[in-house]
């Protein structure tokens, strides 16, 4: 488990790297305006429907399933429910295509109500919306095919696949810009052939698997059925969580021109920590925790869960505290070039410092959800999250007001902190004592060396005489100097307080070299 981690931890990084370099092309090219605002609600679309129907629903129902036909059934059951699922979902999925090609103005002023129709922004969105809408077919796929491989133990071509999306877009933006009326389609275009790149990607290696990926129209197949009934309840669940993500959207459309970028850049700022061990970590253990659930070993599935909720804390904790501290020189030593201004980089910084607040508490709820899911229980964590959709959507329309940007990113973070807390008190109640004094121990370490860590942080970043912000030493050589004397500052501090997660990290990085 710890080597899968590792690996899909070190793909999913060079996936972030790649989307980076994209946002940064994206950045550079475009900025913060009416056009880079007219992408982002047309990418948030086909990204709302890939949640939905793949990652957000698929996985989470089909890999219990799956697993537990692999090892009472065998293969070939296994095998079948993979095929069947494959022929149920192309169907539905080519269905949403067409009905989300004929109906894309009316989707665009459901996303952006703030967009007026019959301006140049909406008119965009919409356009764009058609070209990007074709790529949830492919993803859905590729999602399917994820679930095999990661249930199968291959980790690495799922969890890379998202670099070939970040390559395309980057490769379209700097190639087709300068050659499509208006420039910023380019990026859409990138977006549909990103989809398509990313299913070729799966199919060498299920085939080295020798997994039969093409359709079988068992549709009475009951393990099929079980899996539409997990799916059913985790549809609600994920569309739950989109509905908060698309708050933000639809909200932002509202507010100045420039919103909805200021929102996207920064979610792509903290998805970096996020995606890079969170998500891989999660990705990780539910193999594991579904093999455990489905043989009755609650101490083991235990085990599992706090052991994936002590590597979150350690990494996302010391993230959160440098995110905060170093914001807007992050956001400008990141973005800072061509169309992109020190004015929306000090935009974009607000609504960065109000997503690392909770960014923890939002990477710990992955891993206990996961251990609901492995129990077959969907339900809870669906209801956690309409209550907490319910408190964000107060806490946004509090704040967005007077933080604008940041009151939104706010309440995001607020909200991520009560599902958190809800969904471990009621994991308790399911299935007992979760450890609760080995990971305050470990919560408490690594809070302590987060702040030495901090303070070192900020003398470095805030120290005197370093000049004009807009000069090149400020932007390149005080962040990167932060960011080494926090990194260092941080294992030093974890080693002398002997916190065990430490050594567990050196484990994923031992093992992922030899």
């Amino acid at each position: 488990m710890t080597r899968a981690a590792g690996v899909v931890g070190l793909a999913t990084l060079a996936s972030r790297v790649g989307g980076f370099l994209r946002d940064v092309a994206i950045a550079y090219l475009f900025g913060a305006g009416p056009a880079a605002d007219a992408f982002f609600v047309a990418f948030r679309i086909p990204n709302l429907l890939r949640r939905l129907f793949a990652e957000g629903t698929l996985t989470i129902a089909f890999i219990p399933v799956f697993t537990e036909l692999l090892k009472k059934k065998g293969r070939e059951e296994a095998f079948l429910l993979a095929r069947s699922t494959l022929s149920l979902l192309a169907l539905a999925l080519l269905a949403v295509t067409i009905a989300g090609e004929i109906f894309a103005p009316q989707v665009v002023r459901l996303i952006a109500p703030g967009f007026t129709p019959g301006e140049g922004t909406f008119a965009l969105a919409v356009e764009m919306t058609r070209w990007c809408l074709p790529y949830i077919f492919f993803i859905s796929l590729v999602a399917l095919a994820g679930g095999v491989l990661n249930s199968l133990g291959h980790f690495f071509a799922p969890a890379a696949a998202p670099a070939l999306l970040n390559l395309t877009i980057i490769a379209a933006a700097l190639v087709l810009s300068p050659r499509v009326d208006p420039p910023v389609l380019s990026l859409a275009l990138g977006v549909l052939v990103g989809g398509v790149a990313q299913l070729l990607m799966q199919l060498p290696y299920l085939k080295a698997l020798k997994v039969p990926f093409k359709p079988a129209w068992d549709l009475k197949n009951p393990a099929l059925r079980r899996m539409l009934r997990l799916m059913i309840p985790a549809i609600f669940g994920a569309a739950v969580y989109q509905v908060a993500v698309l708050i933000d959207t639809i909200l932002a459309s509202f507010l100045p021109s420039g919103t909805v970028s200021y929102l996207y850049y920064a979610d792509r700022l903290i998805q970096f920590p996020l995606g890079v061990f969170a998500i891989a970590v999660s990705t990780a253990i539910l193999p594991s925790l579904s093999r455990q659930a489905a043989d009755g070993d609650k101490k083991a599935l235990l085990g599992t869960m706090g052991y994936g909720l002590r590597l979150i804390l350690f990494i996302t904790l010391p993230a959160m505290v440098g995110l905060l501290v170093l914001a807007r020189p992050l956001v400008v030593l990141l973005f800072m070039r061509g169309e992109f201004t020190l004015a929306i980089a000090g935009e974009t910084a607000g609504a960065v410092m109000g997503l690392a607040a909770g960014l923890w508490a939002i990477a710990a709820v992955r891993a206990v959800v996961q251990s609901f899911y492995a129990l077959k229980d969907i339900k809870t964590p669906v209801m956690v999250a309409a209550l907490c959709l319910v408190i964000k959507l107060g806490f946004s329309l509090a704040l967005m007001g007077p933080l604008q940007q940041t009151g939104l990113a706010l309440a995001t973070s607020a909200s991520g902190v009560v599902n958190l807390l809800l969904l471990l008190w009621l994991l308790r109640k399911r299935v007992g004592l979760l450890g609760g004094r080995r990971l305050l121990k470990s919560g408490l370490g690594t809070c302590a060396a987060a702040a030495v860590m901090g303070a070192l942080v900020a003398l470095v970043a805030y120290g005197p005489d370093w000049g004009d912000q807009q000069a090149a030493l400020w932007r390149w050589a005080r962040p990167l100097a932060a960011l080494g004397v926090g990194t260092a500052s941080y294992f030093v501090a974890a080693k002398l307080m002997r916190l065990a997660e430490l050594g567990e990290l050196w484990e994923v990085f031992h093992r992922r070299r030899a």
